[in-house]
């Protein structure tokens, strides 16, 4: 069974025309999205297959129900959606805090999110499936 791989770190973000001003500054390519995400969620394209997503806090607590505030989430992917209530299931288990439980996120991905030692959040997500996908039960505007 393979473990997770970092796959992702979700920036949460009070200010997204500046914060994607100053990372396309940096050098990073963000490109534009469906205008009812762009004040909410944006992504950058990396190398090496990271994603580095910009959230609005307001997104950030639909996704992570738990969210506290502070600056976002580490992600890493594993290879199912039974993989994500296992792992969550086991370090709930063994004393780490629980953000959100697993559930069927509106992107068509199996995710959860857990606290580490330091209370920083660790999102644990199975690929996404098309066929899962649903619209957000919130108004973007």
């Amino acid at each position: 069974m393979q473990g997770p791989v970092p796959d992702q770190f979700s920036l949460v973000v009070t200010d997204m025309d500046a914060t994607v001003a100053f990372y396309r500054k940096l050098g990073l390519a963000i490109p534009d999205t469906d205008p009812r995400w762009q004040h909410h969620h944006r992504t950058a394209d990396l190398p090496g297959g990271i994603d580095l997503d910009l959230h609005s806090s307001e997104f950030a607590r639909h996704w992570n129900h738990g969210w506290r505030g502070g600056t976002g989430v580490l992600g890493f992917k594993v290879e199912s959606r039974e993989r994500v209530d296992e792992i969550y299931a086991a370090l709930v288990a063994a004393g780490y805090r629980g953000q959100q439980p697993p559930y069927d996120a509106l992107w068509g991905a199996r995710y959860a999110v857990i606290e580490d030692p330091d209370g920083n959040a660790v999102g644990i997500m199975s690929p996404a499936d098309p066929d899962r996908r649903s619209q957000p039960d919130f108004d973007w505007t």
